[in-house]
């Protein structure tokens, strides 16, 4: 394969190269003033710049420079907006520019598996289709100013829990139909230039050096022509990564790195033609994204209008999930009681390395109100973050709440409920607002909740309260966009991008999730979110693709062809609004199975009242297609399709069907052998029952007797050494005291759940591999040995 920089490439020693593959710091790669090679600076960017004024690090710990906060992925989702996303991402890219950075971390692809994952607030949904379509979007708008998009985290990475430490077992259609189609979409349509390994293995693979992702998958099938980073401390063997399709480690790991690819070569390893071919992929973006970052050099980016994106992105993100009695929207003057501390101190964002500081100050209600045209006639904070029911607080929410039309509750999901590196332990609310909400409800009838929270919560106070409004994490502006929706001067539009069950337990990995010791099982297999649901007839609070608006839309005339569906929507309501039509396509086969019905398009159309407009939504090669293990490539079943038009997962508004021609005509499953594949009920399948789904034996998931390089570090209270079992004992006191302050101690979690490897991966070369032999060593119970080991090898590095 023809190199495009082979005239550098030939000038560079052998140790220039491997230097190259690793980072020269935290966020930058190294650069060679003599080959004319510049240096590629990256930042965390999901829905906002992290770039870092001072010391480097990629949890959000130290400062960064002001940057807009746009509302996180799993808010702009519900949007289901494209266009949207493309101007996010332009506006993203116009301020990484003035910041000098190549590349923005983002956006993030996982998939949404269970609603505890911490990090679920940045993700988009837990459809493929739909997440696909939007990071798409984001990476479009992102490179049309001449920088490099990072999609991540590639693949099956569902868990925070012991995320550097977990092998994702899966099997292969599960894993190519729900956990890579969104990156699929994301480089095919959005030609992202740039994608991000996760920390886990993969069926035993890390992620980072595992060929038939990064080969066989990404570059083979899929046409990426970018390069692949690790994530920030991910990279296990980099040798073998680089050999294998990965390009960039990061953090730099002093000269680590650099040996590992040297001695690689050298012993045979890793042909070096190899690496020049790694190389070059990467000169590739960064000499593409260079020039911009030069000439936005002394530049600044439009604060006000950013802010002004951020608010309409949070206005078309907001879900009216409930309005009894046509409760909203509120009439000007009406009389309010506020309640709730989110309503002075607002959650607008999540917490972990896509932290930003927001380049105008996070509008609160307290302040938005005064321009809305409500009366507040009282404000009381009613609980505090984190803490249990104070009955003083109580008390006087409860007699503000009797003097006013109607109460606005603001509340949701805390900062220590949800963050990077830390999964949610259960699906309620804190219970302090829980008790407050039910309270609320028996001196005013009119009680409104307003939810700031970035994944699905339990509401058991759903049957007596008036009306329930979704802002997810709305970012700067989100403030202002809720009171907009509140009093009517935008009428909702947003539909959820997941489901809401009605109790955690009925989820379909709520027996798998999160974990065994060392690997999690994907044991409910497709039945991920609504296509559980929905092929069981399983209630749920709110389904996929749920939204309210203010005013009420009809379906007609269903045609359905070859190319695609033609049908007609109308606002037959008294207020402009917009409408989400979504496509779902369904088949029954004994030789396939699947789930009752799967997005495969959606159409967001705007009307005015009584409007009516013809809406088109194509197929396209995924709206047919199931990946068949036995040709190992996606294939069509003959048949007849049953064409759904819905307004969410579970309301079916239009019907129609077609018949296909495929490439095969029969799947190759057996009823007998996977009944509860065929029949969804997924909950409790059997060892016997996954084998058979997973094609091969179910590794054994649990801790050795020994502690490993791999092994995270909260399994040292397992080891024999009194030095890991202190350590592991000063984590979860640092853990306890941040959950009694509210706040996630993000470098605790982290190390936590750090591989030991980790700490030679994340030191910038201070901790050595050997050094971090030694540290296990030392866990294991040889004291004497391990110090001896640690002392030599700290001589020996550079």
């Amino acid at each position: 394969m023809s190199l495009n920089y082979e005239s550098i490439i030939k000038q560079m020693s052998l140790e220039e190269k491997a230097l190259m593959m690793s980072g020269k710091n935290t966020w930058e790669t190294v650069d060679f003033e003599k080959y004319g090679i510049p240096s590629m600076a990256m930042s965390d960017g999901p829905h906002g710049l992290r770039r870092q004024a001072g010391a480097g690090d990629h949890l959000g710990l130290n400062a960064s420079l002001p940057a807009t906060c746009f509302p996180t992925a799993a808010s702009v989702a519900n949007s289901w907006d494209e266009t949207l996303g493309e101007e996010i991402g332009t506006a993203l890219a116009e301020e990484a520019v003035t910041m000098d950075v190549n590349v923005i971390l983002g956006p993030g692809l996982n998939i949404k598996r269970s609603p505890l994952c911490g990090r679920n607030f940045e993700y988009f949904s837990e459809d493929p289709y739909h997440a696909g379509k939007m990071a798409a979007a984001y990476v479009r708008g992102i490179q049309s100013k001449g920088i490099a998009a990072c999609p991540k985290h590639f693949a099956a990475n569902s868990q925070e829990l012991r995320r550097m430490a977990n092998d994702s077992v899966v099997d292969e259609r599960t894993f190519r139909e729900i956990y890579t189609t969104g990156f699929e979409i994301a480089v095919k349509e959005g030609k992202a230039k740039s994608i991000m390994s996760s920390y886990n293995e993969v069926n035993g693979v890390y992620a980072n050096e595992n060929r038939h992702m990064l080969q066989e998958i990404l570059v083979d099938e899929w046409g990426f022509d970018g390069y692949v980073v690790s994530d920030w401390g991910g990279s296990n063997d980099h040798a073998l990564g680089v050999k294998n399709g990965s390009h960039l480690e990061m953090p730099g790991t002093g000269k680590s790195g650099m040996h590992d690819i040297v001695n690689a070569v050298k012993n045979g390893t890793l042909e070096e033609s190899v690496l020049d071919q790694r190389l070059d992929e990467l000169l590739r973006v960064i000499f593409a994204t260079h020039q911009a970052t030069v000439d936005g050099k002394g530049t600044t980016f439009n604060k006000e209008a950013h802010h002004k994106l951020a608010r309409k992105a949070a206005e078309e993100s907001i879900v009216l999930l409930k309005n009894e009695e046509q409760i909203l929207p509120l009439k000007q003057g009406t009389k309010v009681a506020v309640i709730g501390d989110f309503a002075k101190t607002p959650r607008y964002q999540g917490a972990g390395s896509s932290l930003v500081n927001p380049a105008m100050p996070p509008e609160s209600i307290l302040e938005e109100i005064k321009d809305s045209g409500l009366t507040m006639t009282a404000c009381e904070q009613g609980y505090i973050r984190n803490r249990k029911p104070n009955a003083k607080m109580v008390k006087a929410a409860v007699e503000a709440a009797k003097n006013a039309d109607v109460v606005l509750f603001f509340g949701g999901l805390d900062e220590i409920s949800e963050s990077e590196g830390l999964d949610r332990a259960h699906m309620h609310m804190p219970v302090a607002q829980d008790e407050l909400i039910n309270e609320l409800t028996t001196v005013n009838k009119n009680v409104i909740v307003v939810l700031s929270a970035g994944s699905s919560v339990e509401m058991p106070w759903y049957p007596y309260v008036k009306g329930i409004v979704h802002g997810y994490l709305g970012g700067q502006a989100g403030a202002s966009a809720m009171l907009n929706v509140l009093t009517g001067k935008v009428c909702p539009s947003g539909k959820l991008n997941e489901t809401y069950p009605l109790h955690y337990e009925d989820t379909p990995a709520y027996e798998y999730y999160p974990s065994k010791e060392r690997s999690s099982e994907y044991r409910e297999g497709l039945y991920v979110g609504y296509r559980y649901y929905t092929t069981v007839g399983k209630k749920v609070r709110f389904p996929f693709g749920f939204g309210l608006s203010y005013t009420t839309f009809t379906y007609r005339d269903l045609t359905v062809d070859p190319e695609g569906v033609k049908f007609k929507i109308q606002n037959t309501g008294t207020v402009a609004g917009t409408e989400i039509a979504q496509l779902y396509v369904g088949k029954e086969s004994d030789s396939v199975f699947r789930p009752l019905r799967e997005l495969k398009g959606f159409a967001r159309v705007e009307l005015a009242p009584g409007e009516e407009k013809e809406i088109r939504i194509l197929f396209d090669d995924k709206t047919f297609r199931f990946y068949d293990t036995r040709t190992d490539s996606w294939e069509v079943e003959t048949g007849t399709y049953q064409i759904m038009i819905g307004s969410n997962a579970e309301e079916m508004l239009l019907e129609g069907s077609l018949a296909v021609n495929g490439t095969v005509t029969e799947g190759g499953y057996s009823r007998e052998e996977l009944p509860e594949y065929f029949s969804g009920e997924i909950k409790n399948i059997s060892d016997d029952t996954f084998r058979r789904l997973y094609g091969r034996e179910i590794p054994d998931g649990s801790w050795s007797g020994e502690i490993r390089m791999n092994d995270a570090v909260c399994q040292l209270y397992y080891g024999k050494g009194i030095f890991g079992k202190i350590f592991y004992g000063v984590l979860r006191i640092l853990l306890k005291i941040s959950e009694w302050q509210g706040k996630p101690n993000l470098n605790v979690l982290f190390n936590y759940n750090m591989p030991i490897r980790g700490y030679a991966k994340m030191t910038g070369g201070f901790v050595t591999m050997e050094m971090a032999e030694a540290l296990t060593e030392m866990a294991n119970g040889h004291r004497i040995r391990g110090t001896a080991h640690l002392i030599k090898a700290a001589v020996k590095r550079d």
